[in-house]
């Protein structure tokens, strides 16, 4: 089969939709018959004329034999009286006959127009298949012909709605309605000691085909990418139609595999990987080579889960670590992702209370000047002060706020505890600056600019006291409306560096047309220069870069004085690490800095 074509068949068993559809269709009528039909114009016209003529007939015989008794009467009675009694006897017969001759059409059609009313309101009950009554058949055939005609088209419809609501319009697979149903049989079928495998299958890269060449050629690609999944699921199916695989597409770029009986997990992990490689081959798409990939999570019955609702949360787990490790490969759940998704979600519930409770804490790590060994100014980390686990670090739960949006409260607590701070500092006579993160998350809220500044003014701190740091992807990936709100921050006297530099993608030409003062060197990159050649080669050659730009450079996490002293010959400005001080509680932090101000550390630097 060409990718481009479009199968109906179904991965799930031998039943199709073009076999539906022709189900249902031998039960259809043409529209415009019947309605013709409906109208009934010539069929109850032909039924009315012959009873019309039945009654004429009638009524001709009344009026011979009433012509016979009175002409009888008229030569054998010879008394008037006997006359009068004839004559009211003829009359008599004639209006009985006329009477039934009229009553007799009225009553037939009142039985069936009341037949027919019965069954009508029988649809209330959801009979569709009876057929028109007895007596509206024998009275009116056509008028029944037009309802039969009536209730097989709706049984159709009805029939062909159900089945696109089960199949996905794009690939024509089973869509997660038909798939958990069918899923669930084939699981209820399965032997008690054999073995099941579901297969979450996420595209790679989908996201960027849309953005570029249009959806229309997204839903090419998935019908395309449908296919490569048939043929490899198919080329594994030996088995009969109770194993048969089940292939349905649950949403977007995202795609199921059921496996009701396997042989092994070695087995379903090497299918994974020619899945793998079949969606990393590249598709030609309207004269373009597209080239996208595949992450998929692997889990086992009974090992994972018991039910299909089990086993696809942990195939879905399983496909979020395969991608996040990179993509283009498979992952099989195990105890250690259920574990650590069991912490990410023990995580989430307890972050929705913690701001409320007031559970975070700010921490203070100096910042020390390599050109005059003074202190520089101070960066706020935050801490969360977890009832159960005491202090945890932000690489523990910023992640999982930042993916449920908590980060926007968490956020708004920073800014509002770091203006109280530097307004209590400020009475105290520190002079310093205080540096503090901003999430990306928090750019993209159109307010963030607006309270950032009501913040800082309503504690009568001035922004020549603030530094905020951004991470090098969201830097390079804002929008010039958020540039010209950084670039205002800077021009009232904030401070604006780059975070962690180094790990994240940086357009070279965005860096010297941003509004920046510093960037932070990520420590990874400082982490090996006291042995490494390479790396002072590259750290030389990134503060190059930064000094190019007209930037001050910091470096984070140095731990030794020896990576002080190499980094203050390459040019760097400002460190920051466990060379000089951890991060410290507020109180601690001031008594620090005052004795900081009374010693000479000049000599470390």
């Amino acid at each position: 089969m060409a990718e481009g074509a479009v199968s109906t068949s179904s991965s799930g068993g031998n039943f199709t939709c073009d076999d539906f559809f022709l189900t249902s269709n031998q039960y259809r009528v043409p529209v415009g018959e019947s309605m013709f039909a409906l109208r009934g114009a010539p069929g109850i016209m032909t039924a009315g004329t012959a009873q019309k003529i039945s009654n004429t007939i009638l009524s001709c015989t009344a009026g011979v034999a009433s012509f016979l008794f009175s002409l009888t009467a008229l030569l054998y009675l010879t008394e008037f009286d006997q006359k009068i009694v004839a004559a009211l006897a003829a009359g008599l017969f004639c209006l009985l006959v006329s009477y039934v001759a009229a009553e007799r059409p009225n009553s037939e059609s009142a039985r069936a127009l009341a037949s027919l009313s019965e069954r009508l309101l029988a649809v209330e009950d959801g009979d569709l298949v009876s057929p028109a009554p007895a007596a509206v058949q024998r009275n009116m055939p056509k008028l029944a012909a037009a309802v039969d005609s009536l209730f097989a088209e709706v049984r159709a419809s009805i029939e062909n709605a159900h089945a696109l609501g089960m199949y996905d319009p794009v690939t024509s697979l089973p869509n997660r309605l038909h798939f958990r149903a069918e899923a669930d049989k084939l699981m209820s079928d399965t032997l008690d000691d054999s073995k099941s495998a579901m297969l979450f299958v996420d595209l790679d890269r989908f996201k960027m085909v849309n953005d570029s060449l249009g959806h229309a050629r997204g839903d090419q690609l998935l019908i395309m990418v449908a296919n490569r999944l048939r043929v490899v699921v198919n080329a594994e199916y030996t088995g009969s139609a109770r194993t048969r695989p089940l292939l349905a597409r649950l949403a977007g770029d995202e795609f199921t595999i059921f496996f009701p009986e396997i042989d092994s997990v070695d087995e379903i992990c090497r299918l994974a990987r020619r899945i793998v490689l079949a969606i990393a081959e590249p598709f030609e798409l309207s004269q373009h080579s597209v080239d996208i990939g595949a992450s998929i999570g692997i889990a086992v019955s009974p090992d994972h889960g018991t039910s299909i609702e089990a086993l696809m949360r942990a195939a879905d787990i399983a496909m979020y670590r395969a991608k996040s490790s990179g993509g283009g490969q498979h992952r099989l759940f195990d105890a250690d992702l259920a574990t650590e998704h069991q912490a990410k979600i023990d995580t989430e519930k307890a972050l929705t209370d913690a701001v409320q409770k007031d559970e975070f804490v700010l921490v203070f790590q100096p910042q020390m000047s390599l050109v005059t060994g003074e202190v520089a100014g101070a960066e706020a980390l935050l801490r969360w002060n977890h009832p159960r686990d005491g202090l945890r670090l932000p690489g523990t739960f910023i992640p999982v706020a930042e993916r449920t949006g908590l980060i926007a409260d968490i956020g708004d607590w920073v800014v509002d505890e770091v203006t109280a701070t530097l307004a209590a500092w400020q009475r105290d006579g520190f002079d310093g600056r205080l540096a503090f993160n901003i999430s990306p998350r928090q750019v993209d809220r159109p307010d963030f600019f607006a309270k950032l500044r009501q913040s800082f003014g309503d504690a009568g701190v001035p922004l020549s006291m603030t530094e905020l740091e951004f991470t090098e992807s969201a830097a390079m990936e804002v929008g010039p409306v958020v540039l010209e709100e950084i670039a205002a921050l800077r021009a009232d006297g904030a401070k604006i560096a780059i975070d962690d530099f180094g790990t994240g993608y940086s357009n070279i030409a965005r860096l010297r047309s941003m509004p920046l003062d510093r960037v932070k060197l990520d420590p990874s990159l400082i982490a090996d220069i006291e042995i490494s050649e390479k790396a002072r080669v590259i750290v030389q050659a990134v503060i190059q870069l930064i000094k190019g730009v007209d930037c001050q450079v910091v470096a984070e996490a140095v731990e030794t004085v020896a990576q002080a002293d190499i980094l203050r010959a390459m040019g760097c400005d400002t460190v920051q690490g466990y060379v000089f001080a951890h991060p410290m509680f507020e109180h601690d932090f001031v008594a620090w800095t005052g004795q900081a101000r009374d010693r000479d550390v000049k000599s470390v630097a």
